[in-house]
């Protein structure tokens, strides 16, 4: 290219100016510069001898070459945006060459900017039709966002200009493997298999690093696992990019709904369709979460009215609304517990405080439903446990307290049960207490069994023992109130009885058609109840 001057580009004014300047010359501004031109400016510094200045023009392209070579440095150091902004610049100055679009697609890409460096592949591959390594750009770009598809048919494109190239045949494996995994996400999220869904998604999302989609379809799994924490993460980190995506606020109202907090979720789906009104899932679910709010609260206004069957009825139909909720099921299962207990369905009570558990390990209301039905069973020992769990889950004073009288009444309950004896309630009346002695005095006094078999006698000698040592304990106040109270009773007090002498209190001075005379000891007696004979008229 022939040397001249340029006075019509500024550019090229600035590359005369800094060569000028370079060479010693007086720095004027480039208005200045002009003005005067550039012999005299020459002339100044140089006094006319030196001859003309001269410079070397540059061309178009090499102006864009040179864009191109500082965006490669920029590129080299990792400073994906000044490169950016280089190859743009090339881009301007050369619009129709291929390779400057394939620069700058890497760049967006390092940047995370997948859509804008699929589009400059796209426009890479239009200027140039058999451009190999624009394929493989757009291909990767494809993978990145999730459209496996997509991405095989760039990448076979490629592998028919170049069809000895291993390193396409590799990539078209990845995709083909990525397919694959996309292929066991949609099979499983069909049957529900949400677990299985997660493990398939994270194999995709190793490669479709950029797919909302995807990303969007693991959180809404995570929801259904309960995993609500890391759904939030991942629907805040897609609205920060985007504040009205549909199916970020779909999601993040669908994990609200699961962990029952019904308004806010209804104010989320009501955003959803009024971003997109056709929004099928948003749709479904509202019209659910509405049906359980209503469901629930028409069974607990049948409970207030003392219509407990009708209650527990409600409650029933209720949770078949929408398993997957777990602490709105939690709920049901413990309102239904409580329904049962009112109607005296105390196994079914537990069963149902138990599945409520199982829902929300942490249920503490579950959990103290549970201890009192095993209190009522007189299952201690389970009631003690649940009582332990509130305890780590909530150690309040009335907690404690509950603990404390569990593991009371469980101390109580392995001893002999003196109420149960005489078959009476614990807050039996002293007459109540004599009645039901006669009664069972009489019914199991060994002379009343005399020619039944060993073993039956045996048995109606230890029953005539028992109540008359129950009646001797519920019979003194003292004794009483220790034993109501949970403290030992000592053996001199509780077991030396002797039964035939509280018996013969009750009968043996009134004549009352009973007689006590003392037995020979061929009678068969056992000599152990004191030698009497008992004789019914």
């Amino acid at each position: 290219m022939a040397s001249t001057y340029c006075c019509d580009s500024s550019s090229d004014d600035d590359v005369v100016m800094e060569r000028h300047l370079k060479r010693g010359g007086t720095d004027y501004d480039i208005e200045t510069f002009k003005i005067r031109g550039y012999k005299e400016a020459e002339s100044d510094v140089y006094g006319g001898s030196t001859g003309p200045l001269e410079t070397h023009i540059l061309t178009t392209e090499e102006k864009a070459e040179n864009k191109k070579e500082e965006g490669n440095e920029a590129y080299k150091r990792k400073d994906y945006i000044q490169a950016e902004t280089f190859y743009s610049k090339a881009i301007e100055l050369c619009p129709n060459y291929a390779p400057y679009y394939f620069n700058r697609a890497a760049c967006h890409m390092m940047l995370s900017k997948y859509k804008a460096a699929l589009n400059d592949a796209r426009q890479s591959l239009k200027l140039d039709e058999h451009f190999v390594k624009g394929y493989l750009r757009e291909a990767k770009c494809h993978l990145a966002l999730g459209d496996g598809a997509a991405a095989e048919r760039a990448i076979l494109r490629a592998i028919q200009l170049e069809p000895d190239n291993k390193s396409l045949v590799t990539e078209l494996n990845n995709i083909q493997s990525f397919m694959k995994s996309d292929s066991e996400v949609k099979k499983s999220f069909q049957k529900q298999d949400y677990r299985t869904v997660l493990y398939h998604l994270d194999r995709c999302l190793e490669q479709a690093v950029a797919s909302v989609q995807m990303k969007l379809l693991k959180a809404e799994c995570l929801v259904y696992r309960a995993r609500y924490d890391e759904a939030q993460d991942i629907v805040y980190d897609i609205m920060r990019a985007d504040v009205n995506n549909a199916d970020a606020i779909y999601v993040r109202g669908l994990a609200l709904y699961y962990q029952d907090n019904v308004d806010k979720a209804f104010v989320h789906f009501q955003q959803v369709l009024k971003l997109a009104p056709d929004h099928t899932r948003a749709k479904e679910i509202y019209k659910k979460a509405k049906n359980l709010k209503m469901k629930k609260e028409e069974g607990n206004l049948a409970f207030r009215c003392g219509k407990i069957q009708e209650a527990y009825d409600i409650y029933t139909a209720t949770l078949e609304i929408d398993p997957n909720n777990v602490f709105t099921n939690a709920k049901l299962y413990l309102n239904r517990a409580i329904a049962c207990s009112k109607l005296n369905k105390l196994n079914q009570a537990v069963k149902d405080c138990s599945s409520a558990i199982k829902l929300d390990e942490n249920y503490v209301k579950a959990y103290l439903r549970r201890a009192k039905c095993y209190t009522d069973l007189e299952m201690h020992e389970e009631a003690v446990r649940d009582y332990e769990k509130v305890c780590k889950l909530d150690k309040s004073r009335e907690n404690t307290k509950l603990l404390q009288d569990a593991k009371l009444e469980l101390k109580k309950s392995k001893r002999k049960d003196y109420y149960r004896i005489l078959g009476i309630a614990r807050n039996a009346s002293d007459d109540d207490i004599k009645r039901a002695y006669r009664k069972r005095a009489l019914e199991h006094h060994p002379d009343r069994h005399a020619n039944a078999s060993d073993e039956i006698k045996k048995e109606q000698e230890k029953k005539f023992k028992e109540l008359g040592e129950a009646y001797g304990i519920l019979s003194d106040p003292k004794k009483k109130y220790r034993y109501d109270s949970g403290q030992d009773v000592h053996e001199s007090e509780g077991g030396d009885f002797d039964p035939f002498n509280i018996f013969q209190t009750f009968y043996g001075g009134n004549n009352a058609n009973f007689a006590f005379s003392s037995s020979s000891a061929g009678s068969g007696r056992n000599p152990g109840f004191g030698g009497f004979t008992f004789q019914f008229n």
